[in-house]
């Protein structure tokens, strides 16, 4: 757990398979930690919730605003971004609004979070 502008990031430590476990991520790191976001590597999300067309990534989403808790992906995806025009507008959008961030370390989603205050 790390607190980044005043606000309760969970750090998680476990990869992130599916919708399942992200209810049960939300649940933990609300309940056990009082976070109000979860901040994911790439590598913890795997590659299929880049794969837009996959419906993964937006699965996941919803349930992190559903349950009202913020989703931060922490690390480099540049190649990704770089290989991708739908998820280079995804990220660009994603980064302008409420409920999900992409930052390439813990320092820029701090200033992200910054922003939003």
């Amino acid at each position: 757990m790390v607190q980044l502008a005043g606000v309760q990031v969970h750090v998680s430590d476990t990869a992130l398979g599916g919708e399942s476990d992200a209810v049960q991520l939300i649940v933990d790191a609300h309940y056990a930690h009082q976070a109000e976001w979860i901040a994911f590597t790439p590598e913890q999300l795997g590659d299929e919730f880049f794969e837009l067309q996959s419906g993964l990534a937006g699965a996941i989403t919803q349930k992190f605003v559903m349950y009202q808790m913020g989703l931060a992906v922490v690390g480099d995806i540049s190649d990704r971004v770089a290989a991708s025009k739908p998820l280079a507008d995804w990220v660009r959008e994603s980064n302008r609004g409420h409920n999900l961030l992409f930052a390439k370390d813990l320092d820029e989603l701090g200033e992200r979070l910054q922003d939003r205050q």
